[in-house]
């Protein structure tokens, strides 16, 4: 089976062929937030394409893209989601938390759901809301030109999967975890049963004590592992977070029309700090494992995402662009959860993964570490089963989402 991996233009590569120099083709994206080391500041995980795409052969299946990046049909269909979009989610609202402001969130999301044939999701009809961090509708924090396109691109994938869902974009104070953390408590507050997080650092650069942000039984917090390759990313490492790993998907001639290999980009890995949960079952990794489960992360030719609040100096145009990076799988599976119904009280949604294996595709090619190895070898490589670079694999339905 080959495929279109991360590579430099006008190079394809193939599942099995080399992929030595896949990492440095990373560069070829465009990062839209601004990267930090500062300990405790999380950077978003949005990648944007500003090049043309090599995998122009597999066109996106089913919508005339805006771009070219992948829409709705296209999502649902490659994740066997489409009856259940179709009837499913009515009602329940995904969070996303986000920091800074887009002032333009709602009405690029207007665009991008009348461009797919969506119903309108609204502050007057109740479908969307956007609130601070405090669960206020004014004194908005100030606005941002890099997370505003993160923004765009979680409440389009929210629409894309589940587009009865109600939308929350809550917006943290700053990138600062007490900020996001506390963006997140509030989400949670105002009743949303399914928060993605598409953002993350190093573990090492936060504390153990912030864990409670993340640390709520009844509710599905989804969180992104990043976009460096291997090596692992907080709060996707906290033990009761969902954490979403990335994949290169395109179009393919077998029963599913669809292929799929781990992302090089896709954090993975064993955590040098966070303990082992007890739904976790690798013990060749003795504290936690990431990831849990993945979805579309490639930038080549990633999603359809409309954006209009934007600056010059970021180097890519308003309205339409292709993006990716593990911000697009994290509130992709959020939605999946929404499709499959509201979680159990009492338990952490990430262990239903774990009880439940056998809704999934396994992604069995494909490294997150084509420069070298990793000790045991599944942290970095796909193969079949569990593995780090795509946890159990990518939905296949919803039924492994249900308690």
């Amino acid at each position: 089976m080959t495929g279109i991996v991360v590579a430099p233009p006008g190079t394809a590569w193939s599942a099995t062929a080399s992929q030595a120099d896949a990492r440095a083709a990373l560069s070829k994206y465009r990062r839209p937030c601004s990267a930090t080391a500062h300990k405790g500041r999380a950077e978003c995980l949005a990648l944007v394409r500003t090049t043309k795409s090599t995998a122009t052969a597999f066109a996106p299946a089913v919508d005339p893209p805006p771009t070219d990046g992948y829409g709705p049909a296209d999502l649902q269909r490659a994740y066997n989601l489409t009856a259940s979009s179709a009837s499913a989610g009515s009602g329940a609202t995904v969070a996303i938390v986000d920091a800074y402001d887009d002032p333009n969130a709602e009405s690029d999301l207007a665009v991008y759901r009348a461009r797919y044939g969506l119903s309108a999701c609204t502050t007057a009809n109740g479908c969307f809301r956007k609130i601070n961090q405090r669960g206020g509708t004014v004194n908005y924090p100030d606005a941002d030109s890099g997370w505003s396109s993160e923004i765009s691109l979680d409440v389009d994938m929210v629409s894309a999967i589940c587009p009865r869902c109600h939308i929350l974009l809550v917006e943290a104070d700053s990138n600062d975890d007490d900020d996001l953390g506390a963006g997140v408590d509030e989400a949670v507050a105002e009743g949303a049963k399914f928060v993605s997080n598409s953002y993350g650092a190093n573990e090492g650069n936060f504390s153990n004590l912030n864990n409670h942000y993340y640390n709520h039984t009844g509710v599905v917090i989804t969180a992104s592992t990043g976009d460096s390759g291997y090596g692992v990313s907080y709060p996707a490492v906290e033990p009761n977070v969902t954490a979403v790993a990335g994949t290169t998907l395109f179009p393919a001639a077998n029963s599913r029309g669809w292929a799929e290999i781990a992302w090089v980009g896709t954090g993975s890995g064993c955590s040098s700090w966070v303990d082992k949960p007890s739904w976790q079952k690798d013990f060749v990794c003795p504290r936690r494992t990431v990831g849990d489960v993945s979805a579309i992360a490639d930038p080549d030719p990633g999603v359809a995402v409309y954006d209009t609040y934007k600056t010059e100096e970021q180097g890519f145009g308003s309205g339409w662009n292709p993006f990716g990076g593990t911000s697009a799988s994290s509130p992709i599976i959020a939605s999946v959860y929404a499709l499959a119904g509201t979680p159990a009280a009492d338990t952490f949604p990430v262990s239903y993964l774990y009880r439940h294996p056998g809704g999934f595709t396994d992604i069995t090619a494909g490294t997150n570490n084509p420069a070298g190895t990793c000790v045991p070898d599944y942290l970095c490589h796909a193969e079949a089963g569990y593995d780090g670079p795509t946890g159990w694999g990518v939905p296949n339905g919803v039924s492994s989402f249900r308690n």
